[in-house]
């Protein structure tokens, strides 16, 4: 029996405003939908912590069983995000001011952003369609919504006209927008603009001379809309209805809000059973921005080249320091929140660690089902991976307190424990054990394990300078013996 028959799951969809149970549209079968990066530039880390937080979602729905499509787009085309902006898209500025090709400038920054996932531990997503590959998807479905007079076409450029859609649908539903507020709120049209109404978002815009990326349509050379992609190969890839859609808080109006206008004007119904929306990462109590110098790339952290850390950063303890907050919350980074997130990091994978050795008893005075259902409450209630995290720590006083002989275990318990603690901290919350990691890649393990003999045996003959000398210097390269009952072991800071 699958692990979602027993394991309820609920979610909150921004589009209802609560929690509901998941339920998707076919028993077993999850098909989940995430806007992906514009690929002009290197992955800023508020980026990574969204494509993290949908990474956690797909191996919990995974992990309950569930056989998950998920699609993560690139978006390489060469649209402008803001409809009445004048001047170049983000890719062709790149490329222009890089003596590049445009596709250049894609290949750097797609390789860029992969990269950086990797090393994050992020699983790749079940395809990942490129905006570019899907121009003709695109075009049927703008000449369906102009068949359905939804919008119209002017110049060579072709427009969604809202106040059209409003009068039988409702625009502004996800965001909570009425479209009389926003047209009261909205200042004149600048007399350039063709649009008939500022409320109107591009479908297709012609492409001027200095345009670089252009496709041809029976409109005319251009290039589509923002919006229009994710609508194209959602649809295509996942149907006209699907059950998850997600993306950045930031993305909810305008980009999701046209994305439910331009399926329901072109199918007919909602696009979506539920809407998923992570929220923002600041840095030091601030928005994250280059142009003020608030910002961070997520390689400086690892090497530690930057102005703004005291020290690098492991990708896993940065992965850690994300998953201790709830997905929807704003989370603010620093170094002294780094760094506790590094001890506690450390604190779990030694108990990992400790797991493994601890010696077992005829009985257990820890009650390990008890602990692994709480756990699976805390992700069955909206991934809520803070609660999951209180609950691992919780394991980890248990784990100490076997191994100083305070508690017991028996050896079924032992196995579970064991299994669960792997479920739930490499296989959901996707962290990697590094310290196992490095020994197993340049056999660290070895060459320390020498060193602590060798300081034995100072300290029995002892010789405490040369004891306390290795101790120390092994400290200073981020090596941390600690002396037990069980002998001498060693963790990684």
């Amino acid at each position: 029996m699958p692990l979602y028959q027993t394991q309820k799951l609920k979610v909150y969809n921004s589009l209802s405003g609560k929690k509901e149970d998941f339920e998707p549209l076919s028993e077993g079968y999850v098909g989940m939908y995430v806007c992906g990066p514009t690929v002009y530039s290197n992955v800023h880390l508020g980026n990574c912590r969204t494509f993290m937080s949908f990474d956690m979602i797909f191996r919990y729905l995974k992990h309950l069983g569930y056989k998950v499509r998920y699609v993560r787009n690139i978006t390489d085309a060469g649209h402008l995000e803001n409809d009445a902006e004048d001047g170049e898209d983000k890719i062709a500025k790149k490329a222009r001011l890089e003596q590049l090709e445009p596709m250049e400038v894609v290949q750097q920054y797609t390789l860029d952003f992969h990269g950086i996932l990797q090393k994050f531990n992020l699983l790749p997503p079940s395809i990942e369609p490129t905006a570019t590959g899907h121009i003709i998807e695109q075009i049927e479905i703008i000449k369906n919504i102009l068949e359905k007079g939804y919008a119209y076409e002017i110049n060579g450029s072709v427009y969604f006209d809202v106040e059209k859609f409003n009068k039988t649908n409702e625009y502004g539903k996800l965001s909570g927008r009425k479209l009389e507020d926003m047209i009261a709120n909205t200042r004149e049209l600048a007399a350039q603009d063709e649009k008939k109404s500022p409320q109107d978002f591009a479908l297709w815009k012609k492409a001027e001379t200095q345009h670089i990326m252009r496709w041809p349509s029976p409109w005319g050379d251009g290039f589509p809309g923002w919006h229009l992609e994710c609508t194209a190969m959602s649809t295509k890839y996942l149907g006209e209805t699907f059950d998850i859609h997600g993306g950045g808080m930031d993305l909810k109006f305008p980009h999701h809000e046209c994305e439910i206008a331009q399926a329901e004007a072109c199918n007919g119904h909602a696009p979506v059973k539920y809407w998923l929306h992570a929220n923002m990462l600041t840095l030091n109590g601030k928005k994250m921005a280059k142009s003020t110098g608030n910002n961070i790339l997520p390689n400086e952290m690892f090497s530690g080249e930057n102005n703004i850390l005291s020290k690098p950063y492991t990708p896993s303890v940065v992965r850690f320091f994300m998953m201790q907050a709830h997905y929807t919350s704003i989370l603010d980074l620093s170094d002294e929140a780094l760094s506790a997130s590094e001890k506690g990091f450390q604190k779990l994978m030694d108990a990992i660690s400790s797991l493994e050795k601890l010696t077992t008893s005829s009985s257990s005075s820890f009650n390990v089902e008890e602990w692994k259902q709480k756990g699976y409450d805390a992700m069955n209630d909206d991934f809520n991976t803070p609660m999951l995290t209180a609950n691992l720590f919780e394991a980890v006083k248990h784990i100490n307190l076997i191994k100083e002989g305070k508690e017991t275990i028996t050896e079924k318990d032992k196995e579970l424990f064991i299994e669960t603690m792997h479920n739930f901290v490499f296989d959901i919350l996707g962290l990697e054990n590094q310290n196992s990691a490095m020994l197993n890649s340049d056999k660290l393990g070895n060459v320390i394990g020498l060193l602590i003999q060798l300081r034995n045996e100072a300290r029995a003959n002892k010789d405490f300078s040369t004891s306390d000398k290795i101790r120390d210097q092994l400290a200073e390269m981020g090596i941390q013996l600690n002396d037990g009952k069980d002998g001498t072991t060693f963790s990684l800071s």
